[in-house]
């Protein structure tokens, strides 16, 4: 709706997972670099942790798309509740078999030869598991089978659990001991700095084709990072929202207070108004163009 009132081509915060507008800080950097390298070692089992809405699911989407298919065969899981059976014919599906065994042990065996052939053919089979903190106990359980999965000291399947950060208790627990063993590397997502937000928005806001700078005043920005706290989802929220009240006034401009609006009626502020007029500019927001800040972005 707002779109071609503020020259864009795309909307610059929606929710949907997009690997081109990824906003890279250094946590997001350390884990595609960790997850890629992890992967490519056939290092067997990695965990990539993070609060919701810090951009898990997008930086696993931008690691499958920056590895060549040529190189490395993913399965992916987005939605992991299922039973023990319905967990392993879902990787059978994920790798392409569509003829699935009634047994468990010869599903096991379809799968250890098709990740034989995998690897003789130079190739790396890996599963994705997103949103992993809702696997249950039995599920977790398969996991760790698969990860026994191995052939000359190599690991047959890569596997990378991603979820938000109770994964790390489960993890912890007594019946999970022998699976936390075979956590070969670790990485978390952090949510973005106060100072960050200002550079992520302006990031998004190059991306979705905007030519001049983000119309959102440093003390929109401040008070943004502050009802986010740094959480990428729920700047997307605010700021999308912030621009439709903006759109709807015909401001060019996205105040502080337009802000402060959408959070009241997105329930992120408790449902008190926010003084705003006591906010401070952001120094190095005041001078923010997302065309001279693109480095910031890891583009």
């Amino acid at each position: 709706m707002y779109l071609e009132s503020f020259g864009l081509k795309k909307k610059p915060f929606s929710l949907t997972s997009d690997p081109s507008m990824l906003y890279f800080t250094d946590s997001h950097r350390e884990a595609l670099a960790v997850l890629c390298y992890g992967l490519l070692e056939r290092k067997g089992l990695i965990l990539l942790l993070g609060h919701a809405g810090t951009g898990k699911t997008t930086l696993l989407a931008r690691a499958v798309l920056g590895l060549p298919p040529s190189r490395v065969q993913f399965a992916s899981i987005v939605n992991p509740t299922f039973t023990s059976a319905e967990f392993m014919e879902t990787v059978l599906l994920g790798f392409g078999i569509r003829e699935i065994p009634a047994s468990k042990p010869q599903r096991l065996a379809r799968l250890e030869k098709y990740l034989l052939q995998t690897q003789m053919e130079g190739k790396i089979a890996a599963l994705v598991v997103d949103e992993a903190h809702k696997l249950s106990a039995d599920a977790l359980e398969e996991v760790r089978l698969l990860g026994n999965l191995e052939r000359r000291s190599e690991k047959l399947l890569q596997i990378i659990l991603a979820g938000q950060n109770e994964l790390a208790a489960t993890m912890n627990r007594d019946d999970c001991a022998q699976l936390k063993q075979r956590v070969s590397l670790r990485v978390s997502l952090r949510p973005l700095a106060a100072a960050e937000v200002g550079r992520y928005i302006a990031c998004r806001w190059a991306r979705a084709g905007g030519r001049q700078r983000a119309p959102f005043s440093p003390q929109a920005v401040e008070l943004a990072a502050r009802v986010s706290q740094g959480i990428p989802r729920l700047i997307n929220v605010v700021c999308d929202n912030a621009l439709m009240v903006a759109f709807g006034e015909q401001s060019q401009v996205v105040e502080a207070s337009h802000v402060s609006q959408s959070s009241v009626e997105l329930d992120l502020l408790d449902g008190a108004a926010e003084d705003i007029q006591d906010l401070e500019p952001i120094a190095d927001v005041q001078t923010l163009s997302p065309r001279n800040k693109l480095s910031a972005s890891g583009r």
